[in-house]
């Protein structure tokens, strides 16, 4: 086998089902009896999520609502960052956005963890939001996908193995 077997590192959400997730979200603030009157909402406003409601408990009660609705749909709560609430007015607001692509502090601390924990052979280079492993042994990348998926800092995706 003369040339580098490779796979990528991504980390990339489905826009559409957060969007579902929302919605979801939004019905079910809507009719639970516990956020009747508190002024409970939940919108996405440009890149931002933004929750807001009269009482700090409250608007963390929304971002858990939200949050488990995200996860029915299958997304890791690695993506999603959430700020801290803060007071407006009457009101508690609480914002949160969701998290694409590997940020190079993240991707310098996989790629340590490579060179640190994999077999020698492997390489990984970083190439913008994503990065590229390649190693002459398959076997060596599934033992690195392995290693990986352990990885706490980030929801990791794998393509392009080939």
């Amino acid at each position: 086998m003369a040339s580098d077997s490779t796979f990528d590192v991504v980390s990339k959400v489905d826009k559409q089902e957060v969007s579902n997730a929302l919605n979801q979200a939004q019905k079910e603030i809507a009719q639970r009896y516990d956020f009747k009157g508190v002024g409970a909402e939940i919108d996405f406003s440009g890149e931002k999520i933004l929750m807001k409601a009269s009482s700090e408990e409250r608007v963390k009660a929304v971002l858990d609502v939200f949050e488990s609705k995200l996860v029915k749909r299958g997304i890791s709560l690695k993506s999603l960052d959430v700020g801290e609430p803060y007071a407006s007015g009457k009101e508690t607001r609480l914002e949160a956005s969701i998290k694409e692509g590997i940020d190079q502090p993240t991707a310098k601390k996989i790629t340590k963890l490579i060179r640190d924990e994999a077999p020698k052979s492997v390489k990984a280079v970083i190439q913008g939001d994503e990065l590229r492993v390649s190693s002459k042994s398959r076997d060596e990348l599934q033992e690195t996908i392995a290693l990986l998926k352990t990885f706490e800092d980030a929801d990791l995706q794998f393509i392009n193995f080939r």
